[in-house]
């Protein structure tokens, strides 16, 4: 594991936001998902996709909360442009969701 310094933590912006569109991605190479996720005021709506469909059903992800990277450049992924990177925990089974264990204001910062 590689030590990081504060400062650079804090150049992460960490947000909270809820799931409001999902659909299937059959364009991409690994099973994934097209979500839309509502960051609240400040930051608005941004896309993105997730390999999480072992864990989760398109009607399991709609107004679900989520962490995700909200400051990295946008990036092509296929033919959707990512907005922002959704975060998760590899398992054997497939990626789970990290989520607030309690509902939270859409565009809250990690403390």
């Amino acid at each position: 594991m590689k030590n990081i310094e504060w400062n650079d933590f804090e150049k992460v912006e960490l947000r909270v936001g809820t799931i409001i569109r999902a659909e299937p991605f059959p364009e991409a190479r690994n099973p994934a998902y097209k979500i839309w996720i509502d960051f609240g005021e400040e930051i608005g709506e941004r896309k993105s996709s997730a390999q999480i469909t072992e864990q989760y059903s398109l009607d399991d992800l709609l107004g679900k909360q989520v962490i995700a990277v909200v400051n990295f450049p946008p990036k092509q992924i296929g033919p959707i442009k990512s907005e922002c990177l959704v975060t998760g925990f590899y398992r054997e089974d497939g990626v789970v969701l990290a989520v607030p264990d309690k509902a939270v204001p859409n565009g809250v910062k990690l403390a």
